[in-house]
């Protein structure tokens, strides 16, 4: 299976690959897509997924991601002849339809010299010679460990938001296993959603269950951490997805690099406008859209019948600067890191907040990358890009989808969790290399009672 584009544009370099080119490992982009090419994973799922909602929203989360990360392929074991329980917009059969049409390849066994993710009660052996892990979770709990280490936690089947974050983290500790970090995929690594800051996740914090979410909501930006917005939120089990109206802004054209870090991008969606892909499938999932094709600038205001959430995605530091001044109530905002150390590291934000949006990013320029590796010199020496095409593409930023897929767990989090009448959080601060030193800051400005909207979740009796 052939991965590299035949002529390498900043528009279509895949964002995971640029990492081995910025770190300087590889002396070609041939070489780099050939080492991505070899970091694949083995899933092993139990019978849970027959029934069990929740047990199929992780397993799909994680090929989804696995599939644009990992270029050596996402293979599936298990009983995946069953109905699908999840509604996803061209998918109405089984759950082995849905784990191929995501980019998964089903087998009968793991795949040997792999990582193994193990996902329910499974019944088929581990592959010797590669780390194996389990994957566990509850309503607002997700997390992985070794096997024969780790204790499940309850996995009901409505758990969608604790199935999501233990399926992103279970990528996130194989991916960083493949790129050679030892303690990747063998340490107990997970969260709380309810009490983010809290290292002990594996115990209960008496959260209750999940039974609503927000049902207006202003997304800005449609690329990665906006796409893994739309995933997580369409994936919740809302009694009624016509209840729930995002408004979608964006102004941008899909590209073949979007593949690598958007939940939602095909490549045969390349070209489109992202906010008309994105209402299209969220108005086959049953979701009302709008659409605004306009940069976030600081000059929107909002009028009463507007939602009063907005849900920011961009990386733009002029935009960041101006989230408290359209007129929202509640912001919600993730950033990640960009280079190829720093691409694992997510921090969120709500306003208002102790500081405003203006003061945090007003008047500072983004770092950007120098692209000194050997591929690079290799490109221009080759005459494959000139030297303003060098600059272009070194300058794009390094990322991986499991890291936006977790920051928008936090983010959706905040917002179910007030909804929920539990802890307002600031700040998050997070690097998935050393989880145990996140850094969690309780709000100043709570903003109670909940006055926004929402939408019942459909539970299982």
């Amino acid at each position: 299976m052939t991965f590299q584009p035949a002529h390498i544009s900043p528009d279509n370099l895949h964002r995971g690959v640029k990492m081995a080119l910025d770190t300087g490992e590889v002396e070609s982009v041939a070489h780099g897509y050939a080492l991505f090419e070899r970091y694949r994973v083995s899933i092993i799922v139990g019978e849970e997924v027959a029934t069990s909602r929740a047990h199929q929203v992780a397993l799909l989360t994680m090929v989804n991601a696995g599939r644009r990360s990992l270029l050596g392929g996402v293979h599936v074991a298990g009983p995946l002849d069953v109905p699908l329980l999840i509604e996803l917009p061209g998918i109405d059969t089984s759950l082995s339809e849905a784990v191929v049409s995501l980019g998964g390849m089903l087998t009968a066994k793991p795949y040997d010299g792999s990582p193994t993710i193990i996902l329910g009660e499974a019944n088929i052996a581990v592959a010797a010679g590669a780390p194996s892990i389990i994957a566990t979770f509850d309503d607002w709990r997700g997390g992985v460990g070794p096997v024969g280490e780790l204790a499940r936690l309850s996995e009901g089947a409505d758990a969608t938001l604790g199935a999501i974050l233990a399926a992103a983290i279970a990528i996130s500790e194989t991916f960083q296993c493949l790129r050679g970090y030892v303690p990747a995929a063998r340490r107990m690594v997970g969260m709380s959603l309810w009490n983010p800051g809290a290292l002990d996740w594996q115990a209960d914090d008496g959260a209750p269950a999940i039974r609503a979410a927000p049902n207006r909501l202003w997304l800005m930006g449609l690329g990665h951490l906006g796409q893994a917005y739309l995933w997580t939120l369409a994936l919740l089990n809302f009694e009624d997805p016509a209840e729930v109206e995002i408004t979608l802004q964006d102004f941008d054209k899909l590209t073949e690099a979007n593949d690598s870090t958007s939940m939602l991008t095909t490549l045969d969606c390349v070209g489109q406008l992202k906010t008309r892909v994105m209402a299209k499938w969220l108005d086959a999932r049953g979701f009302r859209t709008r659409i605004v094709e306009r940069k976030f600038d600081g000059d929107l205001r909002l009028t009463a019948d507007d939602p009063q959430i907005g849900l920011c995605g961009v990386d733009n530091l002029e935009a960041r600067a101006a989230l408290d001044e359209a007129g929202f109530k509640l912001v919600m905002e993730a950033g990640l890191g960009a280079g190829p150390d720093e691409y694992i590291t997510a921090r969120v934000h709500s306003f208002p907040a102790s500081v405003t949006s203006r003061s945090k990013w007003g008047g500072l320029e983004r770092d950007r990358a120098k692209g000194d590796g050997r591929a690079y010199d290799t490109l221009l020496e080759a005459g494959a890009v000139d030297a303003c095409g060098l600059v272009q593409l070194a300058t794009r930023t390094v990322g991986a989808p499991f890291v936006g897929v977790i920051a928008a767990c936090l983010v959706i989090a905040e917002l179910v969790r007030r909804l929920h009448g539990g802890p307002e959080i600031e700040v998050i601060d997070l690097s998935l290399r050393t989880p145990h030193q996140r850094m969690s800051v309780a709000s100043v400005q709570p903003i109670r009672p909940w006055s926004h909207g929402f939408a019942r979740m459909r539970l299982s009796q």
